[in-house]
């Protein structure tokens, strides 16, 4: 297999600060029942990550959840201290983030050198053994330990914060 430049780039992130993983190769998947679906059994949380955008345009959000809460962008808008909150465009995603729809996902802010994009993960995940993402390709999925993200978020200097999510 060769690995795609995206790709790539995640792992050598993640071996520079000595953080182990394991990778999973699948088919594209696009949506979290499509993972749902694959006839793999990949453990620890399951991720939903969302990228959107306050009113204005002039502030990103990156949105980790578990795969299976759903998010009242109202109610995310107050906790956060928005204005009101939408998806970002693939076009603001690509710009921001570097990556397409259906590959969204905590290794896209590699990419975000001006740390544009703040961070807003649901404390539930953190709670977890091992957490899983894309490496910025929707053809594999990374599994590290919930310890190994934190320093994976200490390490890209995005304003990250915790806050408790609660599913719509």
């Amino acid at each position: 297999m060769t690995l795609l430049e995206e790709e790539k780039s995640v792992y050598d992130v993640l071996e520079q600060l000595n953080i182990s993983f394991k990778e999973y190769e699948h088919v594209p998947v696009f949506t979290v029942e499509e993972i749902r679906n694959l006839e793999i059994t990949i453990p620890g949380a399951h991720t939903k990550n969302l990228f959107l955008r306050n009113r204005k345009g002039d502030k990103h959000f990156l949105v980790i959840v578990s795969e299976d809460k759903g998010v009242d962008l109202k109610s995310l808008s107050k906790l956060i201290e928005s204005t009101p909150l939408s998806f970002g465009s693939p076009e603001r995603l690509n710009k921001y983030l570097s990556v397409y729809p259906g590959a969204v996902g905590a290794f896209g802010l590699i990419n975000d050198t001006d740390n544009h994009v703040q961070v807003v993960v649901d404390d539930d995940l953190l709670d977890k053994d091992t957490i899983n993402f894309h490496p910025n390709v929707n053809t594999a999925t990374v599994n590290l330990s919930v310890q190994d993200f934190r320093r994976y978020l200490d390490s890209i200097h995005n304003p990250v914060s915790i806050i408790k999510i609660s599913s719509s």
